[in-house]
């Protein structure tokens, strides 16, 4: 008999999401103007409201109304019936100068010196289990989402899905973290109001059997197809109506999925939210070296699931601590022909690889207006992209079109696999 293990997602307008994209395109904003910006930026949404608040230190002016009207839209809430709407929702702004004690900390007149923003312990993951090195469950819970919003997008069927939606993905696995089988799907998914309440059940859960969940099939590799069994539970708005959703149905805050937007409940968290921050908060910066560094190492063969964790102090550069955790998968051998321990993989790695924070942030270019598209569906696990985006300041990589100025920028950039060749070399 196996184990069974639960992870779940929220779609792009879930309330609190609605925050976290709102926040990142605040930050996304500021630092198309100046990326030497530092931002902390939260928000919040209800009934006919956004507050955005927070403490920020650059020489950019954005404006925060149009941001989170625009942010709004794009998710579709822009009907009045939904009681959030991209263009009667009154949005407050509280932004104010970031504190000059926590600047003293980040601050260096030799960049390479910053010091990390805050203090803490940041965790990154990666497994065998998918082609992208992320757990079943929550790939999964994501996929099931983003297809459920193109759906709603395309407008072509299923026309009263609303933006508000949840899955939830439940595995069934053998020893080893093997999968088995799906053992429970759950869908909620926002809807228009229907003139019959069964008629309503009847065909949300039929448009889920028939149309969502062959998409989703169809996107994954033969090995998961055979996971979805006649046996599999399915559960399709339990509660029977979900008309009433998004910040109307319940009060969103930006930084209450860092579940959703990590591993799903698998590896581990240190308790740091990502969206709004800009990398000298090590909380986000340092979550990506740790996924970065863990999805290279089961890519090169070292293991077959690795846990890595990084701590710092705030102001200190270097971190004061680094862990792996192969959870004895590991399968390279030192000289004496036994299999290293994990204190002796987390040595050579902590050698090869720097985690001071302004090399975490060159390498992965994390002062580029990168972070809305992280905001929802999960931070790991995405594709790296280059695209050229828009920025408002001329520098070495910058280029003008038309008028504009550009920059080609990296999106995703700890997902690279960029290590696996050096990671072959010290370790086979």
């Amino acid at each position: 008999m196996g184990y069974y293990f639960t992870s779940e997602s929220v779609s792009e307008g879930h309330p609190d999401k609605v925050c976290d994209q709102i926040s990142d395109a605040v930050l996304d904003e500021i630092l198309r103007n100046d990326p030497k910006s530092k931002v902390a930026c939260e928000t919040l949404v209800t009934t006919g409201l956004v507050v955005v608040a927070g403490e920020i230190r650059t020489n950019a002016y954005v404006e925060i109304q149009d941001i989170a009207r625009r942010v709004i839209d794009r998710i579709g809430y822009n009907k009045s019936e939904y009681q959030f709407d991209a263009q009667s929702c009154g949005v407050l702004s509280a932004l104010h100068g970031q504190s000059n004690d926590i600047y003293m900390g980040v601050g260096r007149k030799k960049p390479e010196e910053q010091g990390a923003g805050d203090q803490g312990m940041m965790f990154g993951f990666a497994t065998k289990e998918t082609e992208n090195y992320m757990p079943l469950t929550i790939d999964l819970a994501h996929l099931l989402l983003k297809e459920l919003a193109a759906i709603r997008r395309e407008g072509k069927q299923m026309k009263y899905l609303r933006p508000d939606a949840k899955s939830q993905v439940t595995v069934e696995y053998a020893d080893g973290w093997k999968p088995l089988r799906i053992d429970t799907i759950v869908i909620s998914t926002q809807h228009d109001e229907f003139d019959e309440d069964q008629r309503m059940v009847d065909k949300i859960e039929a448009d889920v059997l028939n149309i969502l969940l062959p998409r989703v099939k169809r996107k994954l590799p033969a090995k998961l197809r055979k996971l979805f069994d006649q046996d599999m539970k399915i559960f399709v708005n339990p509660t029977g109506k979900f008309v009433i959703g998004g910040p109307h149905g319940d009060t969103g805050v930006t930084g209450r999925k860092i579940i959703v937007d990590t591993y799903g409940g698998r590896g581990a968290h240190g308790g740091g939210a990502f969206s709004g921050k800009d990398s000298s908060k090590v909380d986000r910066s340092a979550a990506y070296a740790a996924r970065h560094i863990a999805k290279n190492m089961v890519a090169a063969g070292i293991c077959d699931q690795a846990l890595v964790q990084i701590a710092y102090a705030i102001g200190i550069a270097e971190p004061v601590g680094f862990y792996v955790n192969t959870e004895g998968t590991a399968h390279v051998k030192g000289s004496d022909g036994k299999v290293l321990c994990d204190e002796a993989i987390a040595e050579k790695i902590r050698k090869m690889v720097d985690l001071r924070p302004y090399a975490i942030v060159k390498r992965f270019g994390l002062t580029n207006p990168i972070f809305e598209e992280t905001a929802s569906y999960g931070h790991f696990g995405r594709q790296p992209e280059t695209h050229k985006v828009e920025v408002f300041y001329k520098d070495k990589n910058t280029f003008v079109e038309d008028g504009k100025t550009y920059k080609n920028v990296e999106f995703f950039g700890w997902e690279k696999l960029d290590l696996v060749d050096q990671l072959k070399k010290s370790f086979f």
